[in-house]
């Protein structure tokens, strides 16, 4: 596809890092205005919580991705810190633990700020979805479906080229814009605190370990090879973590009044 968007004179714009800039534009915004209208958080407090989300999702980011073939990378150091290769699951790990610190740092209610960035992570993931279609990374199976891209360009990651494969990064996109469209209705009716963001953190990974079937790009690692892969096993971790988590909530009396 188009990995390198467009340049202007000696400045290359690249297409994944542009839709995850934008991503993060329209996140950062949603999130200031719904922590003002509801904690009276400030600006300047959401401006530092998301650049230490950011630094948290790319540490996180890395190390996972560092682990999917440590042999290789520690030979070839210097390829885990280039601008490709990230673990959606590792960021979001690292952000977590980030996100509950500064929360509890800034006295800011914890459970209904997640619930807010569980919606901020659709956004910024589903528009870096689109950053990899364009990068031809994160890549389908090969198909004969009538929904099949064919990636033609050799700069791009996809492989093999010329050959029809499964857009996933686009089923994965609009998935997520799917359940964030979904997430804003529950955020208006939901029974208790929390609720938003552990249904994300469920049926996001239900989503993605059945999204893995169609993927192509075998380096993203496997547990049990061909058979269950990193993001897989880990989908299952937060499953089971989450649906605990939620039962418990329930049960702990966090209803909301109607």
């Amino acid at each position: 596809m188009y990995p390198i968007l467009f340049e202007v004179g000696p400045i290359v714009i690249y297409s994944y890092g542009f839709f995850i800039a934008v991503g993060a534009l329209v996140g950062l915004t949603y999130m200031a205005y719904q922590g003002k209208k509801q904690f009276q958080t400030t600006y300047d407090q959401s401006n530092a919580l998301f650049i230490y989300i950011v630094v948290a999702a790319y540490l996180g980011g890395k190390v996972f991705f560092f682990f999917e073939n440590p042999t290789y990378y520690i030979r070839h150091l210097s390829k885990v810190f280039s601008g490709n290769g990230f673990v959606f699951f590792g960021s979001l790990l690292f952000a977590i633990p980030t996100m509950l610190w500064f929360f509890r740092k800034h006295r800011i209610p914890v459970l209904p700020m997640l619930d807010i960035m569980g919606i901020v992570t659709c956004i910024v993931h589903g528009l870096g979805r689109i950053g990899c279609f364009l990068s031809g990374c994160c890549h389908g199976k090969p198909t004969d479906s009538f929904l099949n891209v064919v990636f033609t360009n050799p700069v791009c990651q996809a492989e093999p080229l010329n050959t029809p494969l499964h857009p996933t990064q686009l089923y994965e996109a609009g998935f997520l814009f799917s359940l964030m469209i979904f997430l804003l209705w529950l955020k208006a009716n939901k029974k208790f605190d929390g609720q938003v963001f552990l249904t994300y953190l469920i049926v996001y990974s239900v989503g993605r370990s059945l999204l893995e079937l169609l993927r192509g790009d075998e380096e993203r690692g496997y547990v049990i090879q061909n058979l269950v892969s990193h993001s897989q096993f880990i989908s299952l971790l937060v499953i089971c973590i989450s649906g605990f988590l939620y039962v418990k909530l329930r049960r702990k009396g966090k209803l909301l009044v109607p």
